[in-house]
């Protein structure tokens, strides 16, 4: 059974940054594509990064530029970077094992002064 923690989350100011941190148990991390996403109040889900087990990135437009997913499969981490944070960039934020479609509890992210 995949499970997937997130942490790191908390309240920022504008133009601050936060790093979040997913850990990952119960598959094969280091070959499976890994992802993060974010959910506002009254938006959907949406994507802001994701990661393959070969390293290949993608970003959503909304993030690209200050947003930086890598990972760290000795720890079977995966992690999240944003600078520069918007007070459009609060939302609670997902970790996704995207092969096994399986997803964390989520952690919230605030931007406000």
């Amino acid at each position: 059974q995949v499970q997937l923690v997130e942490s790191g989350g908390g309240l920022v100011q504008p133009g601050g940054s936060l790093r979040l941190s997913c850990l990952a148990s119960g598959s094969i991390f280091d070959i499976n594509a890994m992802a993060w996403y974010r959910q506002a109040p009254g938006e959907q889900r949406e994507l802001v990064a994701s990661i393959t087990g070969d390293g290949r990135l993608n970003y959503a437009d909304s993030v690209q530029d200050r947003c930086t997913i890598s990972r760290d499969n000795g720890k079977n981490t995966v992690y999240r970077q944003m600078n520069s944070l918007k007070p459009e960039d609060a939302a609670v934020y997902y970790c996704v094992d995207m092969w096994y479609d399986a997803w964390g509890q989520g952690t919230q992210v605030t931007v406000s002064s």
